[in-house]
C-alpha cells in the first residue's frame, strides 16, 4: 500500500498545483458568497477535521469533546457523512440517543462505533450536512453540534475549528494531493481555531515538539495541543467473557487492521507489551466476510496465535462473524493535556454555553 501511495504522489505532483488551485478557489468562494454560501446553524458548531489525508484521531476525539460537553451539561448531537456506510437517505439516523438504529454497514463504522460509545447522544449522517445538522436540532432539541471530519465541508458555519494532525505522519510530504497527503494547501489553516497532534509518544515526542515550533511561527494566535492514546480495555467476541488487559498481554496473538494508517496500530500493540505472532493490513473502511475471518483464524493458527486482536473500529463490523476462535479489540482512549480542557471551557463560555 505505501509503495503504491508512493508511486501515486511521484507522478501526481504534476497535478498538485492544479488541485490546489481548485481548493483555494472554493474556499474563496465560500468565504464571499458568490455561488457557494456556508449556511449558519441556530446553535453553535464545532467541527473535527484535518488537512492531511488519512487517519488522525478523529474519531477519539470526537468522542473526547462529546463527553467534555456532556460534563457541562450540554446536549450534543453528532453529525458525519457517515463514509463507507450503505445508508443512502438525505438524513440516516444512526442512533437517536436512545437507541441504535442502523447497523455499521449502513451507517459507517465509525459513527456506529461513536453511537455504541456515547449512549444519549444522536448520532445521524447524511451527505448534506447543514440539513443532518437542522434536523438534529429540530428532532432532538440538541443546542450543540459536532461536526466529524468537517475541516473541508464548508457548507456548514463552524464556531470552532479544530485540526487534528497524526504525531507519526504529521504533514507526511507537505505535498497537496495528489502528490501528497495534503487535502488542501497549507495556507488553509488560517481558517483554524486550534490544532492537536494526537498519538505523541516517548518515540515522537522530539519530532512533534519541533513540530510546534514549526507552528507557532506559523501561526502564533492559534493554540497547539498535544493528546497521548491509552489503552482502556479489551473487547471479547464471547460477550460473556472477559478479558483484561494483563491477560491479553500474557498470549500470542495475531493482529489486522483495516484502518487509514494500520502501522499506528501495530506501533500501539508493540508499545503495550502485546506478543504479536503476525499482523496483516486491510484497506481503510474495508468490509469484512466470513472468507476473511477464515483466513484470518487461519493465519493466527499457523503462526500459534491463541487470539485474533484488532481495533474497535474493525471489531464492530465482525460480530456476524463470531465464532468459537477469539477475536478481541483493544479499545483506545484519547488522554489530553489540561490546557486543552481549559480552551474548550473559554470558547464554549464565549458561546454562552
Amino acid at each position: 500500500m505505501k509503495q503504491l501511495l508512493g508511486i501515486l504522489f511521484v507522478v501526481g505532483r504534476l497535478f498538485s498545483p492544479a488541485y490546489s488551485l481548485v481548493m483555494m478557489l472554493r474556499a474563496y468562494l465560500y468565504r464571499n458568497s458568490i455561488f457557494l454560501k456556508s449556511q449558519q446553524m441556530s446553535v453553535p458548531v464545532i467541527s473535527v477535521g484535518n488537512l492531511t489525508l488519512g487517519g488522525t484521531g478523529k474519531t477519539p476525539m470526537v468522542r473526547y469533546v462529546i463527553r467534555l460537553l456532556l460534563g457541562r451539561g450540554l446536549r450534543p448531537a453528532i453529525v458525519s457523512r457517515g463514509y463507507g456506510g450503505k445508508a443512502t437517505g438525505q438524513v440516516n439516523i444512526v442512533s437517536d440517543g436512545t437507541t441504535i438504529l442502523l447497523a455499521p454497514d449502513m451507517a459507517g463504522d465509525e459513527p456506529f462505533m461513536l453511537a455504541e460509545a456515547l449512549p444519549g447522544v444522536p448520532v445521524l449522517t447524511g451527505p448534506k450536512r447543514a440539513q443532518v445538522a437542522r434536523h438534529a436540532i429540530r428532532e432532538f432539541g440538541v443546542n450543540l453540534i459536532v461536526m466529524d471530519d468537517g475541516f473541508q465541508h464548508l457548507a456548514v458555519r463552524r464556531d470552532l475549528d479544530l485540526v487534528l494532525f497524526s504525531a507519526g505522519t504529521l504533514l507526511g510530504n507537505g505535498r497537496v494531493f495528489p502528490g501528497g497527503e495534503l487535502r488542501e494547501p497549507f495556507a488553509a489553516l488560517d481558517r483554524a481555531h486550534a490544532f492537536v497532534v494526537t498519538g505523541v509518544d516517548n518515540d515522537n515526542r522530539s519530532r512533534v515538539e519541533e513540530f510546534q515550533r514549526l507552528f507557532q511561527a506559523a501561526f502564533p494566535a492559534k493554540p497547539m495541543f498535544a493528546g497521548e492514546y491509552s489503552p482502556a480495555g479489551i473487547w471479547h467476541s464471547r460477550q460473556d467473557k472477559e478479558c483484561t488487559l494483563a491477560e491479553a498481554r500474557e498470549i500470542p496473538v495475531f493482529a489486522f487492521a483495516g484502518i487509514a494508517n494500520p502501522d499506528s496500530f501495530r506501533q500501539t500493540l508493540r508499545q503495550e507489551g502485546f506478543f504479536v505472532a503476525g499482523f496483516r493490513e486491510f484497506r481503510d473502511h474495508h468490509c469484512y466476510t466470513a472468507q476473511d475471518v477464515t483466513a484470518l483464524v487461519a493465519a493466527a493458527l499457523a503462526h500459534g496465535a491463541r487470539a485474533l486482536i484488532t481495533t474497535e473500529k474493525d471489531f464492530v463490523k465482525l460480530h456476524p462473524f463470531f465464532g468459537d476462535f477469539p477475536i478481541l479489540a483493544l479499545t483506545i482512549e484519547l488522554r489530553m493535556e489540561q490546557g486543552f480542557d481549559r480552551f474548550m471551557a473559554d470558547r464554549l463560555c464565549e458561546q454562552s454555553l
